[in-house]
């Protein structure tokens, strides 16, 4: 063979066992990512299963589970975790964690009801006082996203600090008593009921911010940066995706869910005071965590919360139908989220588990 053949004859056959190997290594990776999709397909569906066996089993033990006015229980007693759940998503799907929801749901609940007709003060702003509550919960989340990001402080330790500073600032500003919501306006919108069906008003503004939540992760741009956001900050900071920025609108975002969830716990409670918050982070993560979301961020989504949340409150009224002890619920719904958080990580791609 001539010397000046024997080089371009080198290179071609290099260049094909560089594309054979390229090709092995491109089906070795796709058949794994395929599989864990198929996987994580069908264990998306899991939530839904479980919720039809619960629903069975309970109305199988006690039929007044399946009577109208248990479905109208049910759906009253989800309308506020489902508010509170939408927000909490859009952080977990990030990786991140929001602690600040019992304080920005008790400081909405407590400025609600100062600013409308309470017999403690003259204001009676009515529905007008709606938009500013919205605005402190917006600024809340804005200050958590804000520290989060420009001074790297974990989202952990920020949500915390503000989940006490909002329950001090709500306690400081009623002197630790509670006002009464006299506004009937307000008072309807958790507990008077559409003429049609027969359902609360607030179970139909929870279904409201559940369709703007669906409509925002599947088609806004801000809902596909924190699908990317939870995959890998760094390869999502490559693409182009303005991290710092997504993460402060989707803690703005959450401060404004939380504030609904906090006119809600007003207006069902009829008043305002600094221990209406308490119990609801469990409650919340609980429901997001079994809907299938999982806490290291990219998958799950609000139609699963949605999910989550029914399961939580069927089984909390089912336990109520069949008689156990308060105490017992809670030790319940404690084993269930371990149970559900065990299920929906995914061991195999984790090295270190923290």
């Amino acid at each position: 063979m001539p010397p000046s053949v024997m080089p371009t004859s080198i290179a071609r056959t290099g260049t094909r066992v560089m594309t054979l190997h390229a090709n092995a290594a491109k089906s070795a990776v796709a058949v794994p990512k395929k599989t864990a999709t198929r996987r994580w397909r069908l264990a998306s569906w899991a939530p839904v299963i479980v919720l039809v066996l619960l629903c069975a089993v309970i109305a199988a033990i006690n039929p007044n589970f399946l009577s109208f006015g248990n479905f109208v229980r049910i759906a009253q007693a989800a309308m506020i975790p489902l508010v509170l759940g939408l927000g909490a998503t859009f952080i977990i799907l990030m990786g991140s964690i929001d602690l600040s929801l019992e304080g920005v749901l008790t400081l909405s609940a407590v400025i609600l009801s100062m600013l409308v007709l309470n017999g403690a003060n003259a204001n009676d702003l009515g529905l007008l006082a709606i938009p500013i509550v919205l605005l402190v919960g917006a600024g809340v989340g804005f200050v958590n996203g804000t520290i989060h990001v420009r001074l790297k402080v974990p989202s952990f330790m920020v949500t915390l600090g503000t989940w006490f500073i909002g329950v001090g600032v709500a306690n400081a500003l009623i002197g630790g008593t509670a006002i009464r919501i006299n506004d009937k306006l307000v008072r309807a919108l958790a507990i008077a009921r559409d003429p049609v069906i027969g359902f609360p008003w607030g179970v139909w503004l929870a279904l409201l911010c559940f369709l703007i939540a669906l409509v925002i992760q599947n088609y806004t741009r801000l809902g596909r940066y924190i699908y990317a956001l939870g995959g890998g900050e760094d390869l999502a900071a490559l693409s182009g995706i303005p991290a710092a920025r997504v993460r402060i609108m989707a803690f703005t975002l959450a401060g404004v869910f939380y504030a609904v969830g906090g006119i809600l716990a007003a207006a069902q409670l009829g008043l305002g005071n600094s221990q209406i918050g308490l119990g609801r982070l469990f409650t919340t993560i609980t429901a997001v965590v079994v809907g299938g979301t999982a806490l290291s961020g990219g998958q799950g989504g609000v139609h699963q919360t949605l999910i989550g949340v029914l399961i939580v409150v069927v089984l909390s009224n089912g336990m109520v139908l069949m008689g156990i002890p308060p105490s017992v619920q809670i030790g319940v719904q404690g084993l269930m989220i371990i149970v559900a958080v065990a299920l929906s990580m995914d061991r195999k791609m984790m090295r270190i588990v923290k």
